[in-house]
């Protein structure tokens, strides 16, 4: 798949004001901090598109992102550590849940882990918990290029036996750099074959 245009729509902070044109979207979530941003940056190839910042908890809002007038990327708030109230990080989880489980439009949801370090709890309970709600999902690592490949993939290897504990089948696994732009095709050409079958 090629990206032509990939602009801005509108930031919300529930899902029923999302747009309501039902054009498939896509979902990014991970910790804060995960390199969310820079993935989508790299993925529509537009510098700058979605906000980037060294500072945990940065997106705060629901953001859809119109890629070739045809279907949404949605960066959602990280879960876990932010810089920010108990209260507000609770409306961020029941902002979150609520899209996820009731957003109709939402055909996949992308959840992005560190590829440098081991295992978080955290991140398997989101993924067991999109699971248990039937709630179609990706797995995609990030930062492939900033720790050596021995330790990639052991800490995915190692991603993949956990999950295993509760999965009898695993999501789809992609390997990505937002530096380098490795994975950039096996994702796009994920949500191609998702927007052809629809």
């Amino acid at each position: 798949m090629q990206i032509k245009t990939a602009e801005f729509i509108v930031s919300n902070s529930t899902y029923t004001k999302c747009p309501s044109d039902g054009k498939p979207e896509y979902a990014f979530i991970g910790r804060s901090n995960v390199g969310k941003s820079s993935l989508i940056n790299m993925l529509t190839g537009v510098k700058g598109l979605a906000k980037t910042s060294g500072k945990p908890g940065k997106t705060q809002l629901i953001n859809h992102f119109l890629v070739n007038k045809e279907w949404y990327i949605v960066d959602l708030p990280g879960y876990g550590y932010a810089q920010t109230s108990k209260s507000s990080r609770r409306a961020w989880q029941k902002m979150i849940n609520d899209y996820m489980l009731k957003r109709e439009s939402l055909v996949n949801v992308f959840l992005l882990i560190d590829s440098r370090i081991p295992p978080q709890n955290i991140d398997i309970e989101f993924a067991n918990f999109l699971g248990a709600n039937g709630v179609p999902m990706t797995i995609v690592f990030t930062k492939t290029d900033k720790e050596n490949q021995r330790t990639v993939s052991a800490n995915v290897e190692a991603f993949r036996q956990r999950m295993l504990q509760d999965w009898d089948s695993l999501p789809d696994m992609i390997l990505t750099s937002s530096v380098s732009g490795h994975g950039k095709e096996q994702v796009l050409d994920f949500i191609d074959k998702i927007n052809s079958s629809l």
